[in-house]
């Protein structure tokens, strides 16, 4: 229990003494540091929080040259990010992560053009150690501007751009996207469905692209006509699915890229007299129960690990400044079954 009284602050040197060590000893623990024992890091932790002891942090940015702050950035508006349960996901694992690593979460967003000069002004003001950035697209400036205002950055998802020459590998964190379609369309095909349409995330970001070369590798010969393009939202999803079906009303499978949008489908297969699975098998992709386990039927999806990617991401930022070169981490997806097919 903490021994402050009001309006007394303890000091480094009042931890010091009741821990019977150094305050140098004491520096080093309260910001981090390396070198002590065990047994006096512990003896520090128990006098810090008997007297109730909370760090300057002025102080320790001085002595570790670190704010412990990390910019969290989202290449999406508003609307997506609050009401997708994949970056909720995401978020929480960076969350958890950071907090482990004591270090503060601010989320930044990108909902236009001139958002990308803003956020440029705050990663150069010195106010973040570094970012975390994801959902990006093709045309978006993050990249250049990380790299102008020499913010060390972990992006989520396979970047669609390579490092200049002479730099390491970008750091990123993504799933086995195109590995997880290839086992979404193959399982489909072993229920002997043979008209296999396939609604695709936007053609801007690396992680639809994957899920649709995974659906090609299966499928190499397949009709243009079974591909639709939504944008990873379920309304998307369900202006796909009316289009497919007024393309290819003989279809009898369909592989969608997220499970929003194969909410969406299924809510249009029902509109239009389309049974699931027994006229239409319907498979998603993510595995978020909020969408997987609410729909009818349940939905048969690619799980991926949104919230330990969220993790893996802090983890990377953490040993780039430590000063490592990480690889990119690429973790396995899998197909979980339930009614759709």
């Amino acid at each position: 229990m903490s021994e402050t009284t009001s309006g007394t602050r303890p000091t480094l040197e009042a931890v010091a003494a009741r821990a019977g060590v150094s305050r140098a000893t004491v520096s080093r623990v309260v910001n981090g540091g390396a070198g002590v024992r065990d047994v006096l890091v512990e003896k520090v932790r128990k006098a810090v929080e008997e007297l109730g002891y909370i760090p300057n942090h002025a102080a320790r940015t001085l002595v570790t040259r670190r704010n412990g702050a990390v910019a969290v950035i989202i290449a999406e508006p508003e609307f997506r990010i609050f009401s997708d349960p994949f970056f909720e996901q995401q978020v929480r694992g960076i969350s958890r992560e950071l907090t482990a690593h004591d270090a503060q979460l601010v989320l930044l967003w990108v909902e236009g053009p001139g958002d990308q000069e803003r956020i440029a002004r705050y990663l150069g003001g010195g106010h973040v150690d570094g970012a975390l950035a994801f959902s990006l697209h093709t045309d978006d400036q993050l990249p250049a501007i990380v790299r102008r205002v020499q913010v060390p950055t972990v992006f989520g998802g396979r970047p669609g751009w390579t490092a200049p020459a002479g730099e390491p590998p970008v750091p990123y964190v993504d799933c086995d996207n195109r590995g997880g379609a290839r086992a979404a369309v193959r399982h489909l095909r072993t229920l002997g469905r043979r008209t296999i349409a396939h609604i695709t995330g936007p053609r801007d970001q690396t992680s639809a692209l994957d899920r649709l070369a995974g659906y090609q590798d299966e499928l190499p010969d397949s009709d243009p006509d079974l591909v639709a393009f939504g944008a990873f939202t379920e309304e998307s999803g369900a202006r796909a699915m009316t289009e497919l079906l007024a393309r290819r009303p003989d279809l009898d499978a369909v592989f969608a890229a997220n499970d929003l949008m194969a909410s969406g489908a299924l809510r249009v297969l029902r509109e239009h007299g389309r049974s699931v699975p027994e006229d239409v098998a319907l498979v998603g992709f993510d595995d978020m129960p909020q969408v997987a386990e609410a729909t009818d039927p349940p939905l048969s999806t690619v799980r991926q690990d949104i919230e330990g990617m969220g993790r893996l991401m802090v983890r990377l930022l953490m040993r780039t400044l430590d000063g490592e070169d990480p690889e990119p981490v690429i973790t396995p997806t899998e197909l979980v079954l339930r009614a759709s097919a």
